[in-house]
């Protein structure tokens, strides 16, 4: 581990008022048996109960490592890690959420794993401490973004997870798409892997998911399929579904056509309005296809399209 390594913890929360104190003292633990300075950034995601002004507290306790970013009113856990993720200092980034159900003291695990040459180590909770009606939706989550994306994690949305700083400036956070980061990552080339690591029950607070997070997660899943798989190149997605819907459309119209010419009436079969749906949506499919061929077009970027590790090259010296 490089001496002069920085550490950066990027700590979202909302109504963790009990614990706070406890993860602080935790996290600065932690880092007694590690050879490197640290930062701990809590982001306020408009917390309304005491949580304000026990952070304020631990500012003024320890201003050498303590920051706080104060959100005016509930923004979501996407947007409160992106807002510490663009004011980290320490060229290792660890995210973590204020329950206190993730061990900090198992971060040296974690940072072995890094120093190993990954970019992304995500800590798997093996023996997770929750209720069925938590665990039992996240396995299935887990296992299907897995098998669609080929990422082979077995605890994808765990909080607690560290990264090499230039992951975090490569991805492009919005809506709740913190549940996927390891995917973005993964897409961009960056190499991932996860630790089995303690898991504690809840002891402070209460958890924050519920049915409407559940869907929010299944949506944006569908778009962050989309983005790793057809976003540079949407005709292959729209084009190849439209073609199938127009052709089986276009199949049965030649059918009726023909059952018309030997005189057989088709005015009242089911049949026409099925191969008519299909032909139209078979048709704006596609064209949606060439649209997004055509956006993709114009607001193409050469430097997006790949992430470069490292450069040697002569030309670059003196």
């Amino acid at each position: 581990m490089h001496q002069t390594r920085m550490i950066s913890f990027v700590v979202p929360l909302l109504n963790e008022e009990e614990s706070l104190v406890a993860l602080h003292r935790a996290l600065t633990q932690a880092m007694e048996s590690l050879p490197c300075d640290h930062e701990i950034i809590f982001v306020d995601d408009g917390s309304t109960d005491r949580s304000p002004s026990i952070l304020q507290d631990l500012f003024g306790q320890d201003r050498q490592h303590v920051r706080v970013i104060q959100f005016r009113r509930n923004f979501g856990k996407t947007v409160a890690l992106s807002a510490g993720f663009a004011r980290v200092r320490g060229q290792v980034v660890v995210t973590l959420d204020a329950d206190l159900q993730d061990d900090p003291g198992e971060l040296p695990k974690l940072l072995a794993k890094l120093d190993e040459g990954y970019d992304l180590v995500g800590a798997w909770r093996a023996h997770r401490q929750d209720p069925v009606s938590k665990r039992w939706p996240s396995r299935v989550a887990n296992f299907t973004v897995s098998t669609l994306t080929g990422v082979k994690l077995h605890d994808l949305n765990c909080g607690f997870k560290v990264y090499r700083r230039e992951v975090l400036k490569d991805l492009k956070l919005y809506g709740e798409l913190h549940r996927f980061i390891p995917v973005l990552a993964h897409w961009k080339g960056y190499r991932i892997t996860e630790v089995p690591v303690t898991h504690h029950p809840r002891q402070f607070g209460r958890s924050k998911y519920g049915v409407r997070r559940l869907a929010r997660g299944y949506v944006d899943f569908l778009s962050v399929l989309f983005m790793t798989t057809y976003l540079r190149r949407p005709m292959h997605l729209f084009g190849l579904v439209g073609s199938a819907f127009a052709a089986a459309g276009a199949l049965i119209m030649l059918y009726l056509t023909a059952l018309k010419v030997l005189g057989h009436a088709i005015g009242w079969r089911p049949l026409l309005f099925f191969g008519t749906t299909a032909l139209v949506v078979g048709i704006q499919l596609i064209s949606v296809g060439l649209l997004g061929e055509m956006l993709r077009n114009v607001t193409f970027r050469a430097e997006e399209e790949y992430s470069i590790r490292q450069v040697w090259d002569d030309t670059l010296e003196g």
